[in-house]
């Protein structure tokens, strides 16, 4: 399946020398990471060795998508697709659970089954713990413009049987402390939209588990980035998945052809330290 969507569609140590200084260095610390912590909650369920799955707190079915303007807690419900949103497998166009204005933030939020297109954010948006429990078309689909920024903090995703994530517009998309079972493709810089731009991506602290054939797909032609740090890749022994596949991309809807993998200083940008495997 091509990667076309509908049109609208991240030291050593030095010893401590005065307990204020130490103290300062805590604040400072508290201050670079504060935002980032969102709540106890999404901290307790977020990516690890061991990632714990969330049970919810109840269910709601959807048969419109729900439109989300500023912040939205679903207090860990899951939220599952019914009427015209119960599609589940990887037909184009379908429509979303949740839509997201530009600005809006999604937190405490299970996808279930059928899942529908997950997530469309139509500018910069923050996912804060959101967790998809058999992903439909895509988990999350990012259709902002070159100055969009999208967050990911928190969460996971299983059974994505295409990507896990699709980047169609442009701008920067940043994924922290996430999980992902059983998969094809964690991230993929859309191969043939009719509109395309140069992507940024950047993937902290993430933990895969096999079966899965690629982390990132990006399209060289259009100065696509993707920096890779902190992936931990389970049950892989053979290294099978591939942490990052090149395409030539187009504006066509032809299928892209590939453009080699793997580290290079430009567009696939981590090393082998950045990788651990178990």
């Amino acid at each position: 399946m091509t990667s076309r969507v509908e049109p609208e569609r991240p030291a050593r140590h030095r010893r401590r020398t005065s307990r204020r200084r130490a103290v300062v260095g805590g604040l400072s610390a508290f201050a670079l990471t504060g935002a980032a912590v969102v709540t106890s909650t999404m901290m307790s369920s977020s990516a690890s060795a061991a990632t714990t799955w969330p049970t919810a707190n109840g269910s709601e079915a959807v048969s419109a998508t729900i439109l989300v303007s500023g912040t939205r807690d679903g207090g860990m419900k899951r939220y599952y697709g019914s009427g015209d949103l119960a599609g589940d497998g990887q037909e184009e166009g379908q429509d979303p659970i949740f839509r997201l204005a530009d600005g809006a933030t999604l937190k405490n939020v299970i996808i279930g089954k059928p899942g529908a297109d997950g997530i469309h954010c139509q500018g910069s948006c923050n996912l804060q713990n959101v967790w998809w429990e058999d992903v439909g078309e895509d988990a999350a689909t990012f259709r902002g413009g070159n100055s969009a920024t999208y967050t990911v903090y928190g969460g996971g995703a299983k059974k994505a049987a295409d990507k896990v994530f699709q980047h169609n517009g442009g701008g920067k998309l940043v994924v922290s402390k996430f999980a992902a079972q059983d998969f094809k493709t964690l991230y993929r810089s859309c191969g043939n939209c009719s509109t395309q731009y140069k992507r940024t991506s950047i993937f902290n602290t993430i933990e895969v588990t096999a079966p899965g054939s690629r982390l990132v797909g990006i399209n060289t032609n259009y100065g696509d980035t993707a920096a890779l740090r902190g992936i931990t890749i389970i049950g892989d022994s053979g290294k099978k998945i591939v942490p990052c596949q090149k395409y030539i991309g187009n504006n066509t809807g032809a299928e892209p052809p590939t453009n080699g993998s793997g580290p290079d200083g430009t567009h696939c940008n981590y090393t082998t330290s950045d990788l651990t495997y178990q």
